[in-house]
């Protein structure tokens, strides 16, 4: 598997966030979004580290996680996801497995596994993929999951509500708004959610991009 990078942090978002996990983040993503903050990951240059997917749960076992975050990049694009959702499932550890998608790519697949935690992103206008939504993913969504949606402007915000609406997504688990970081201010969202009467959804703000410069790697 191609990993770019992995270390142990805080979650910085999601239902954990401020809880330690081991991050394990691959290399290469099938869209490249104007707002993504980690492009580097994604391109056939970034530099790897070939690992078995024994190698990776030997790494989290070493660091001494409970919370483990799969992320990219887009991990569900590496062949042996599977393998490696099968070996954390070996390892007999508890291990509360978070994979971190785009929202592209159905998750069914993975729903016959030990099922892990996924964090699925709709992808706004400004991010230039709003028409790469795996829609069929919303009737797969459990209470563990998480629904993100990054937004930029007005126009993704009233986007993210009509998305939030249509599929009923808050009754299905939680759902996050978050600004793009240094584009839009988190107090428009409030503005927004107090507006538009947005019960049941969420600000969230990426905690390590305040703890840390917005550009470190391995946070």
């Amino acid at each position: 598997m191609k990993v770019a990078e992995k270390f142990l942090s805080i979650n910085g978002e999601g239902p954990r966030a401020g809880e330690l996990s081991c991050f394990i983040r691959f290399q290469g993503c099938n869209l490249a979004c104007s707002y993504c903050d980690t492009a580097w990951a994604n391109e056939a240059s970034c530099p790897v580290e070939e690992m078995e997917p024994m190698q990776i749960v030997s790494y989290v076992h070493k660091m001494g996680a409970q919370n483990v975050t799969l992320t990219g990049g887009e991990p569900l694009l590496q062949p042996e996801i599977y393998g490696l959702l099968d070996a954390f499932g070996l390892a007999r550890r508890n291990y509360r497995i978070e994979i971190e998608t785009n929202g592209s790519i159905s998750i069914e697949p993975f729903c016959n596994y030990s099922r892990p935690a996924f964090t699925l992103d709709i992808k706004t206008p400004s991010s230039g993929f709003a028409g790469a939504l795996c829609t069929d993913n919303f009737g797969l969504l459990k209470p563990q999951d998480a629904v993100k949606i990054v937004c930029g402007d007005r126009e993704d915000l009233e986007y993210g509500r009509d998305m939030v609406l249509r599929y009923k997504l808050i009754e299905k688990c939680p759902v996050y708004f978050s600004a793009v970081f240094g584009k839009l201010d988190p107090r428009d969202i409030v503005d927004f959610m107090i507006e538009r009467n947005m019960n049941g959804v969420r600000l969230q703000l990426q905690m390590h991009k305040f703890i840390w410069n917005p550009d470190t790697r391995g946070v």
